[in-house]
């Protein structure tokens, strides 16, 4: 037996000790650039200074109050403008408003066009006086020489505006006007408290809000404290002021307060917001920032970030590479925020006030959250979630099931509680299907199973917002049967063939779930509906095709043309959407012409940047073969894995990696930037590392193809109880350059023959060892 020297413990204790340093000292925000494809943005894209999942998101504007038409056009923070509108509070799915402004020189209570600045209140500013991390916003307002500072904690934001000297130094509480995606405003009020608390509320009519629960709106509520006491104050409407005045109320209502300040003064607010009250808000305010100094949230932010950024560790030379990931996965922590207290209550869809369950310490048992629909959430936030961030798939799973307890049905997408449905569709059943797979089932699994059965299979007095409203059609059929026009919502005609290649893959979804819970029945009828994508399948052409109730395909079918039968998408590109059974779809095609069609795709593709080209447009890619700038075609690069071509999957998931993603203001995430609330980002962080799966975790063991990780080597942090393991590892031999193609694969180091790995042995810990080479190869077996 050999013992080890005393030297020798020491010296490994040393190194350990050592490694554990500086594993505590990186930095994982400095990869980070929030400002990656600000251009032609969506509301929710741009909350540095917010924490993970928070509520708080205060951030620049510089066309908010313009609106959105449609309820997800691009508007909040554009790269390309140059002056500054304020610093709206909110920026959620569907949810924003409350905005603060600094401003010195004459009063002014508008903010004023892009075009001319000096109409309002805003502010031109240059890039090179911008700071943007995560947790952390900083700029120069040039008009006024004042240095905007903005960080956050959950449900707290604080401002510091540092002014010059002056008699007229302005701070602006900007309440009743239409910001982002928030829709027009209903009514608002504003006041100034005895004690010099300003507050209020404003209450929206969202337009997917309208359009999904007609006469539903969304309310915000703020309570908000100045460090320095005012020498005027008044309130506003538009553009008239009311000095002395200390409340408004209406649309374009506003406090403001005037200063006197010395030369670098700073002034910092504090304000804490709520969805169910003024009261709530200023509780929130209490419980978490009432001691806070600007700094200490800042750093409280900073450390935050840091620890949720720092679950996956990713090696690399090349460091654009990194900030691709961690910008991804930032942004994928960024959406989709609270809607609950410190104290557990939380909106309801009917607009009253809930309360969650509280522990015996008085805390809520879990979240309430704000959520863009779930459409294709499953091919990059739940899987990343599942691995690294278990506990808020929990919180998603328990919020949601608030919506059903309450209103009946699930919520795809929820803005304040009220029904979102977004695309017409539903996929909650799915996500909780896949959580349950995936081993996260600390929910009320019956009431959970119960809401997803009626959710794949019930369409009597289904609610717009429930999404889903042919699914009566789909069942009764096997397959949605197509009309070219209808007198009812287009949601319920429109769509035929993508809807029914949606609710052939959540019916397979909620079918694995009734298996593993001995529901036979349910899985059966269920399993039944997973096979509808076959009755649209046309043999001569080899696609997808849209069919009348009477079995006939449409005539005049043109497989390029979105919009007929296809959401957001066409034949070519919906023929792959059949997930749930790939190895199926191979044999429909034939193996080889699977293989020719889809690689040639990618290759014609490339030339357009696998989507829409270099147009700022999100619906720039609709009519191509390829789009992955829009969820219907986020799994396609996989499916090679499942016919015989694993390095077809690793050369074209690197060259998205490569091409699509940049690193400037308009090429960020492709060029249309419909990033819904941090999709394309986690897509982005799990194919780098070189997992996915295409079947969204809904196996009853589900497993994960492998890919070709960019990195040398990636640590995934593992949460306790949802996993055994402390860690797993992803490691790379002789990666780099043209060494994209897997050659051997080994997990704890035993050989493994196929491209694939449990997702019970990542959350066991090991490592996974890829030797990597620049010559295809398909068999791993020998």
């Amino acid at each position: 037996m050999n013992i080890p020297s005393i030297k020798t413990i020491l010296t490994a204790c040393l190194l350990a000790a050592v490694s554990a340093t500086a594993r505590a000292q990186e930095d994982y925000t400095t990869f980070v650039d929030p400002n990656i494809g600000t251009a032609h943005s969506r509301w929710f894209f741009y909350t540095p200074s917010a924490v993970p999942f928070g509520l708080a998101k205060p951030a620049p504007a510089t066309n908010a109050h313009y609106g959105n038409v449609h309820g997800w056009d691009a508007v909040g923070y554009d790269h390309r403008h140059e002056s500054i509108e304020g610093f709206p509070n909110l920026h959620e799915f569907q949810v924003g408003g409350i905005v603060f402004m600094a401003s010195t020189g004459t009063l002014k209570t508008i903010p004023g066009k892009l075009e001319n600045p000096d109409e309002g209140y805003r502010s031109r500013f240059d890039r090179k006086d911008e700071v943007a991390a995560p947790g952390y916003y900083s700029v120069l307002l040039k008009d006024h020489g004042i240095k905007a500072e903005l960080t956050a904690t959950k449900r707290v934001a604080l401002h510091r505006y540092t002014f010059p000297a002056g008699n007229q130094s302005h701070i602006l509480f900007d309440i009743g006007n239409k910001q982002g995606e928030s829709g027009d405003v209903k009514d608002a009020r504003v006041y100034i408290t005895s004690d010099g608390r300003i507050e209020g509320f404003v209450t929206t009519l969202p337009v997917y809000v309208q359009k999904y629960q007609p006469g539903a709106e969304v309310s915000m509520y703020f309570s908000a404290v100045v460090d320095k006491k005012p020498t005027a104050f008044g309130v506003f409407q538009g553009a008239t002021a009311k000095p002395g005045a200390m409340e408004q109320a209406g649309k374009g209502a506003g406090v403001y307060l005037t200063f006197a300040t010395q030369n670098q003064e700073s002034i910092t607010i504090k304000a804490g917001f709520s969805y169910t009250s003024i009261e709530n808000a200023r509780l929130n305010l209490q419980e978490e920032a009432r001691d806070l100094t600007f700094d200490q949230a800042r750093a409280g932010a900073h450390t935050t970030w840091n620890d949720y950024l720092g679950r996956i560790k990713v090696e690399g030379k090349v460091r654009e590479d990194k900030v691709k990931f961690y910008t991804g996965l930032f942004h994928a922590l960024l959406g989709r925020g609270l809607a609950s207290d410190v104290n557990g209550a939380y909106p309801k869809n009917d607009g009253t006030v809930g309360q969650i369950a509280r522990d015996a310490a008085g805390k809520p048992v879990h979240h309430h959250y704000n959520t863009d629909a779930i459409w294709g959430g499953f091919w990059n936030l739940t899987q990343l979630w599942a691995i690294a961030y278990p506990e808020y798939y929990s919180d998603f799973v328990k919020s949601q099931l608030l919506v059903y307890k309450d209103a009946g049905w699930l919520g795809d997408g929820i803005a304040n509680s009220r029904y979102v449905s977004g695309v017409g569709t539903n996929f909650v059943s799915l996500a909780m299907a896949s959580a349950y797979m995936a081993g996260i089932r600390d929910f009320d699994v019956d009431q959970a199973y119960q809401a997803s059965l009626k959710n794949e299979i019930d369409g009597k007095d289904r609610p717009r917002g429930a999404g889903k409203l042919d699914v009566d059609r789909f069942v009764q059929y096997g397959y949605v049967p197509h009309l070219d026009d209808g007198s009812d919502w287009q949601e319920t005609w429109k769509f035929s063939a993508s809807h029914t290649l949606e609710y052939s893959f959540s019916s397979y979804a909620v079918a694995q779930w009734a298996k593993a819970l001995g529901k036979k029945a349910d899985y059966e009828k269920l399993m039944r509906l997973s096979r509808g994508w076959e009755q649209i399948f046309d043999p001569a052409l080899k696609l997808v095709r849209p069919k009348t109730a009477d079995g006939k395909f449409i005539d005049n079918f043109k497989p390029s043309e979105p919009w007929r039968g296809f959401q957001e998408g066409n034949a070519w590109q919906y023929t792959f959407y059949v997930p749930h059974d790939p190895e199926g779809l191979v044999r429909k095609l034939g193996q080889d012409k699977f293989n020719a069609r889809l690689d040639s795709i990618f290759t014609l593709s490339q030339k357009n940047a696998f989507g829409g080209g270099t147009t700022l447009d999100a619906f720039s890619g609709l009519a191509g073969l390829y789009n992955h700038g829009n969820q219907p075609n986020l799994h396609t690069s996989w499916l090679f894995n499942y016919s015989g071509k694993p390095a077809l999957t690793q050369k074209w998931v690197r060259a998205i990696c490569q091409e699509f993603y940049g690193t400037t203001g308009i090429h960020g995430y492709g060029y249309g930037q419909d990033e819904d609330q941090g999709q394309l980002g986690a897509w982005y962080v799990i194919a780098s590392m070189g997992l996915f799966d295409v079947k969204g975790l809904t196996d009853l063991k589900p497993t994960l193809g492998i890919g070709s990780p960019v990195f040398d080597r990636i640590t995934v942090q593992l949460r306790a109880p949802y996993a055994t393991g402390k860690e797993f590892v992803i490691e790379t031999q002789n990666n780099g350059g043209e060494n994209i193609y897997v050659q051997s694969i080994s997990l704890n180091g035993k050989k493994v023959k196929k491209a694939f790995i449990a997702l019970d042995d990542i959350k066991k810990g090991g490592k996974l060892s890829l030797q990597m080479g620049s010559q295809p190869k398909n068999d791993y077996s020998r």
